[in-house]
């Protein structure tokens, strides 16, 4: 661990509305503190270091049996899907992951119930099933409004104080919650002494403390206190409705001259000034160019490209300030003025609230590699699906992220020689979902005259992934370390989706007032008369008396009757469109899941057949006048479907004997491998591993009809 061990435990000692929509805003205090925090925390621990050391060398325990690897890499593809790996490596398109098999195995991974990411990646960090780790979606339902609210991380705000009498200053800082339960298998490796790296494995905000460094992903916020608010500058004609994930600014143009705004964080200090703003102006050269003036900064804009980030300071008195950084990208400027601005990130180099442990890792990759994108969310998905930015300026988006991803990622296979390097690539699940309609020919959402660099689109994408996969495997061929491949789950097309919440309506299960039909956040309920309702991506809850405000249905044998004949009735659902059945089981959560936390589960979880999903009306908590419905947006593949149609991928470079590995098994695994006890609470088994020729696998399915066992 060179870089590591330059400096030896100073740093080893030291977040739907996420696929919906924005989240609730925070107010932040002055990034100032968090630097100053930081810089005192790095100072304290170089000179406690020779302390520290001689307790932990004194204090620390040792796995009981011998590693059988000193280094285990763990590189992350979400939503790789098993039979498209399958097919391609079949046709030779993908060389290094078919050296990887031949050297040791190739499998497909069962996932979770659902197979989303937070749930599938806080089971395979903790080893456990949903009723244990208390992630069952993006959204939950508060039991008090019934309104949605991110399951994973709570974000509040907290008064503070600085000073005493006259100097008393006073402001607000977020407070933020873990809601994930149980524990990631790299904390009780950090108990026995193994340094562990993790980069941008979801659900892993908060930072937690461990032996090592970790960079939060998914659930971290932008500065606005979101999950990801852009932001259009444009002087068309105002438009009726919002932009879903994003903010439209209507601005004048005087002469080549258009003034905007930036809008930040909440005031820190005093609520009723709004939100803290970044004046700024763009000058008009000529139909492709125009300069743009921030404070301090002046930058040539080009049409359809990409600035670097840039960074913002928002200030809000003498010595408050908080610093982000975006992206900007100019549109047109002919006959209309348009320009997009990404979400504002909390700028890594000068974070207003934790990213990272300790405090000075995200600090230290911004001052190696320059500025990255810290967004939990970071591909913004929603300016494509509301048709401001194009497919290619969202594919360029996504590959600069995976250039930064690859670029920390190479850094810790370079300092951690001894040890666990885990690191995620999202833009994998990203470009899927908006990039399937060029694969699927049938989709409603594929225009009529595709472009030639999109036709292939799904495709280039795993081939630049088995790039990636040779370029780790030369990183990794020291004879001293596994290499693990995985996904959390697969993909599929989403051609149809279903509102449940109409489907319960037209069923009896719910009543809507109709005059507000169309509002979100199921606002026009009448809950004195609803016996269910869906939130989220699979879910339906009962609407139980004692657990919401407005229950009506009795727990016991009243709610498990009406849970039995929802589920029968819902598991014979035709589309009349295409006469075929649209959900291949539901489940009930009591069954599915063991452990303390499922009662917080929804009481049904909906697997749908390939090409279905809930409907986006349903997802929001709206409902509209009809059962199914065309997916026209750009979001196209999903994968909120029966496990069993997506199975993800798992490639290790030496061979699995075990059959049908799940999700589950990764966490006990790796503690195995490390020659550490598998905690009692963990679900998962360790998977075998045999010295034996790999068998390789092969498959002529099609790639969204690969059965697996399910991960329950």
């Amino acid at each position: 661990m060179q870089w590591f061990n330059n400096i030896p435990d100073t740093l080893a000692g030291l977040l739907p509305l996420s696929y919906i929509g924005p989240g609730a805003g925070f107010a932040l205090a002055g990034s100032f503190l968090a630097v100053f925090g930081a810089i005192a925390s790095a100072i304290s621990m170089l000179l406690l270091w020779p302390l520290r050391r001689v307790f932990r060398v004194l204090l620390r325990k040792r796995p009981p049996q011998k590693p059988k690897y000193p280094r285990v890499v763990v590189l992350g593809l979400d939503g790789l899907d098993h039979g498209m790996t399958a097919k391609l490596l079949s046709e030779g398109k993908l060389p290094n992951l078919a050296r990887l098999q031949q050297q040791g195995s190739f499998h497909s991974l069962a996932s979770t119930l659902p197979p989303i990411s937070p749930v599938a990646w806080s089971t395979f960090q903790t080893g456990v099933n949903p009723g244990k780790h208390n992630i069952f979606d993006f959204l939950t339902p508060d039991e008090s409004t019934y309104q949605p609210k991110l399951s994973s991380v709570e974000i509040r705000t907290i008064s503070k104080s600085i000073g005493i009498g006259p100097l008393k200053w006073e402001y607000q800082k977020p407070d933020v919650r873990m809601l994930r339960k149980s524990k990631p298998f790299w904390s009780v490796l950090s108990n026995y002494g193994i340094f562990n790296c993790i980069i941008r494995v979801p659900i892993t905000f908060p930072p937690e403390k461990l032996r090592g460094v970790q960079l939060s992903a998914m659930c971290v916020p932008d500065l606005r206190g979101t999950q990801g608010t852009f932001s259009q500058y444009t002087t068309r004609a105002k438009e009726e409705g919002v932009k879903t994930g994003g903010e439209v600014h209507y601005v004048q143009r005087i002469g080549n001259w258009v003034e905007c705004e930036l809008l930040g964080p909440p005031h820190p200090t005093d609520a009723s000034k709004g939100s803290l703003k970044v004046p700024f102006q763009v000058e008009i050269i000529d139909e492709d160019h125009a300069w743009l003036h921030l404070p301090g900064n002046k930058q040539k804009l080009t049409r359809g490209v990409h600035t670097d980030w840039l960074n913002v300071t928002f200030k809000a008195g003498w010595g408050v300030a908080v610093s982000g950084v975006c992206r900007v990208m100019l549109l047109e400027t002919e006959p209309e003025f348009g320009l997009y601005v990404t979400p504002i990130n909390i700028d890594p180099e000068n974070p207003a609230m934790a990213i990272g442990y300790p405090s000075v890792y995200p600090i230290y990759l911004a001052k190696k590699q320059g500025p990255y994108a810290t967004l939990g969310l970071a591909e913004d998905t929603w300016s494509l699906s509301e048709q401001v930015i194009e497919d290619e300026h969202f594919l360029q988006q996504c590959m600069d992220i995976d250039v930064e991803r690859e670029t920390m990622f190479f850094d810790s296979l370079d300092k951690v020689r001894e040890g666990l390097c885990v690191c995620v690539f999202d833009g994998t699940d990203r470009m899927q979902h908006m990039f399937w309609r060029y694969l699927d020919k049938s989709h409603p959402a594929r225009p009529a005259h595709v472009p030639a660099k999109l036709e292939n689109a799904i495709e280039d994408l795993y081939v630049r992934m088995d790039g990636l996969v040779g370029r780790t495997m030369e990183k990794c061929d020291d004879g001293n370390t596994l290499l693990m491949v995985l996904s959390d789950h697969g993909f599929n097309t989403f051609r149809r989706g279903i509102d449940l919440n109409r489907w319960l309506e037209e069923n009896g299960y719910l009543v809507v007032d109709e005059a507000r039909r169309s509002e979100d956040y199921l606002a026009g309920i009448d809950w004195s008369k609803t016996k269910a309702f869906a939130l989220g991506l699979t879910g339906i809850f009962l609407n139980l008396e004692g657990k919401y405000e407005h229950g009506i249905v009795t727990p016991g044998e009243e709610a498990d009757n009406l849970k039995a004949e929802i589920a029968a009735r819902l598991n014979e659902v035709v589309d009349p469109q295409t006469g075929t059945k649209a959900i291949r089981r539901t489940y009930q959560a009591a069954r599915a899941y063991r452990g303390p936390y499922k009662e917080n589960a929804p009481d049904l979880i909906v697997g749908y057949e390939s090409g279905y999903r809930i409907s986006w009306d349903a997802a929001v908590g709206r409902t509209s006048t009809q059962v199914f419905h065309d997916n026209t947006k750009a979001w196209s593949g999903d994968h909120c479907v029966d496990p069993s149609v997506v199975p993800g991928i798992l490639f290790s470079s030496d061979r699995i004997a075990s059959a049908a590995p799940r999700l589950l098994d990764l966490a006990p695994t790796i503690l195995n491998l490390f020659g550490c006890p598998i905690p009692d609470y963990m679900d998962g088994q360790p998977l075998e591993f045999s010295e034996a020729p790999p068998e390789v696998e092969t498959t002529e399915k099609p790639f969204s009809e690969t059965p697996v066992k399910v991960a329950s």
